[in-house]
């Protein structure tokens, strides 16, 4: 007699259907599992009969075979104990087979019988429901499944409680949803003294989604203002939220079903390997760059990350997903990330201008940043020297406008570019820096002065294809922070300010000004 249970396999952030049969045949007493399973799967045949002991329960005569269909599609992980142990149930008559007709399932079983959490349980429980089934998952999984709508789900804690269910002495309840959270109030801006210029590119940053880098001395407080970032930012839609949880269920990270709005931040230490950042390993999990999907990426230290795992950002940053390519697969993970990054102007950390300057400088300089590939920086929008912080400075009494005031503008901002995408058809962007193409051109609309000022930039080699598109992004933003309909040549011309020309030491707004003739 055979069974079947429906299963899913994980590609990317999408569930793919598995059908689980099992069936008893002839021959010597074994137990076997096929179907292009990895060895997390393949051991699912002593867990299942270190269960089936738990509950008095001996595997039938002869060899039992469970297939995992379809055949091609690569079975990770170690959610399958419970499809298979299940579909045995079915062959044995221990569970009628028509009661696991409407099911799908996921979970690992400890040896006692108790069903483990195991990752991915949101996008199964969507999976599920596409396919008509509802899904049966870890009671510890139950609330992050109930996330899906109008999915069925059963949430048992042991194998003997599920089997209860199924013969109809106990009924199990359906879960229900985590909670909503907020998340933890941030660090406020209103805790860096001085840096207005270095606030200024951030606010920016934050209106339009521009990726963005610090360079400054140790302690002239980069990371500090690249941690409050996430405190200028809106809260995630409810689009947003869906994308950002798949992946996160996927990495295991949902605790208890609780969803958050707040955008994610990620900041991996300069040591992460390029599997790290940008996903893979043996069972292509997603990286810090997936994981920050529709929040922010910050590189602290970049220059002193490998320099293929920071190459390995650059597609990512164009085209906001990650394909990572396996022989028999080609796994894909969202990323549309706002990069945050921050950098000493050299190896003692202090550049070739002012007390404590680099005796080696510029080789020094020049040397250190040169780790960092020229078409990574083409693709940041904004770098900004950020001075050391005088005495004088940290004496000042707090800033008068903290995160909620310029959170308020970043909104107003965000608002107007949300506004001119409704309903505009298909190209348009409701973030200014994912613009391109005719519909750049139709939001920017740069008048005669504007337009002198970007051809005498490109006419002085300042500005690559890519930076003119990326200027013209920033410009638009600038004026949507003024309230302003037009872009000007006063925005261009702010937006050229943080094209990056030459290195640091050089001063990186008298650079610019030299190259563009402001």
């Amino acid at each position: 007699m055979a069974a079947r249970v429906v299963s899913v396999a994980f590609d990317g952030v999408e569930a793919r259907r598995v059908d689980v049969e099992v069936q008893k045949v002839g021959g010597p007493s074994s137990f076997v599992v096929v179907g292009l399973a990895d060895k997390a799967v393949g051991e699912a045949r002593e867990r299942v009969r270190a269960a089936f002991a738990g509950l008095g329960l001996a595997l039938p005569p002869g060899r039992v075979v469970a297939n995992l269909a379809p055949a091609d599609l690569p079975k990770e992980g170690n959610h399958y104990d419970l499809p298979i142990a299940l579909a045995l149930m079915g062959a044995m008559g221990i569970i009628p087979q028509d009661a696991l007709d409407g099911w799908a399932a996921i979970g690992e079983l400890n040896l006692n019988g108790e069903i483990a959490p195991v990752a991915g349980a949101l996008p199964a429980a969507m999976a599920a429901g596409a396919m008509g089934l509802g899904l049966i998952c870890p009671e510890a999984c139950g609330p992050e499944a109930a996330w899906a709508g109008d999915t069925a789900i059963l949430a048992p804690r042991s194998l003997i409680s599920l089997v209860n269910h199924f013969r109809g002495s106990q009924i199990l309840g359906a879960p229900k949803a985590g909670p909503m959270i907020d998340g933890a109030p941030g660090p406020d801006l209103r805790d860096v003294k001085g840096q207005e210029n270095a606030k200024r590119a951030l606010e920016i940053a934050a209106a339009g989604g521009h990726n963005l880098l610090y360079i400054g001395p140790p302690g002239s407080g980069k990371s500090m203002l690249a941690q409050r970032l996430p405190g200028l930012l809106p809260p995630l839609t409810a689009k947003e939220l869906l994308e950002t949880s798949l992946v996160h269920s996927i990495a295991g990270l949902i605790a208890k079903g609780a969803l958050t709005r707040a955008r994610p931040f990620r900041a991996p230490h300069h040591s992460a390997s390029m599997a790290a950042l940008t996903g893979g390993g043996l069972r292509v999990k997603p990286g810090e760059v997936s994981l920050a999907h529709n929040g922010v990426l910050f590189l602290d230290e970049l220059p002193e990350f490998s320099a293929q795992a920071l190459d390995s950002l650059r597609q990512p940053l164009e085209t906001a997903e990650v394909t990572v390519a396996r022989a028999n697969a080609h796994v894909r993970y969202p990323a549309r990330v706002q990069l945050v990054a921050a950098m000493n102007p050299c190896r003692c950390g202090h550049g070739g201008l002012g007390r404590g300057s680099c005796g080696k400088a510029p080789r020094c300089l020049q040397s250190y940043q040169g780790r960092v590939s020229g078409p990574l920086l083409d693709r940041i929008d904004l770098t900004v020297e950020v001075p050391p912080v005088t005495a004088a400075d940290l004496s000042l009494p707090p800033p008068a406008e903290g995160s909620a005031e310029v959170a308020a503008r970043v909104a107003a901002a965000r608002a107007l570019a949300a506004d001119r995408a409704q309903g505009a058809g298909e190209g348009a962007a409701p973030l200014n820096a994912r613009a391109e193409g005719a519909w750049l051109d139709r939001i920017v609309g740069l008048d005669p002065p504007a337009k002198a000022l970007m051809a005498r930039a490109a006419e002085a080699g300042a500005l690559t294809a890519r930076g003119w598109t990326r200027t013209l992004r920033l410009a638009r933003t600038i004026a949507d922070l003024e309230g302003a309909g037009a872009v000007r040549r006063v925005h261009v011309a702010e937006a050229l300010i943080y094209r990056r020309v030459g290195p640091a030491s050089e001063g990186v707004g008298e650079a610019r000004v030299g190259a563009y003739g402001l």
